[in-house]
């Protein structure tokens, strides 16, 4: 969630939002990254395009409870394990929350739950790809790139 591929390039701004300033990049095509954080990666151009625009647009209607689910192009760069991770958390439902051991289940490997923790942690597409929606088998809020204040956050977003 924190980090952006070494080499990517493109374009990238960063917007305001109720949980403070989030990094928003494009490589012409989809979103390659949403984080939270106040600068640029290197090589990514500062500049607003409409891409952009539309998915800050949607994250603001996301904060307030209007939008359910997302309708963005993506492109997270990762490796095959995380990829199918990161489209297994796009099939959590909006206000549902599992386990690392129900993601494992789901990629079809019972035995992949730290896997998967590793491939959470490397989401380079916060909220959209919805990582924050994976609790520890407890119920616990356990780790989470933007901070575990910012995880309960969204979660009680969520619950509205």
């Amino acid at each position: 969630m924190k980090m952006l591929v070494a080499g990517s390039s493109g374009n990238g701004f960063i917007y305001q939002t109720p949980l403070g300033k989030m990094v928003i990049t494009e490589n012409g095509h989809a979103i390659t990254a949403v984080m939270f954080g106040e600068s640029l990666p290197e090589k990514v151009n500062a500049r607003e395009t409409p891409l952009l625009t539309q998915a800050n647009d949607q994250l603001q209607e996301y904060f307030i409870g209007q939008r359910k689910s997302f309708d963005l192009p993506l492109a997270p760069q990762g490796t095959a394990f995380q990829q199918l991770v990161w489209k297994a958390l796009q099939d959590i439902p909006y206000g549902a929350v599992v386990s690392y051991q129900d993601m494992a289940r789901a990629i079809g490997n019972a035995k992949a739950c730290r896997a998967v923790g590793g491939a959470n942690n490397r989401n380079p597409i916060a909220i959209v790809i919805p990582c924050h929606r994976v609790i520890g088998s407890g119920g616990s809020l356990v780790g989470y790139g933007g901070g575990l204040e910012i995880k309960r956050q969204l979660l009680e977003l969520e619950q509205q």
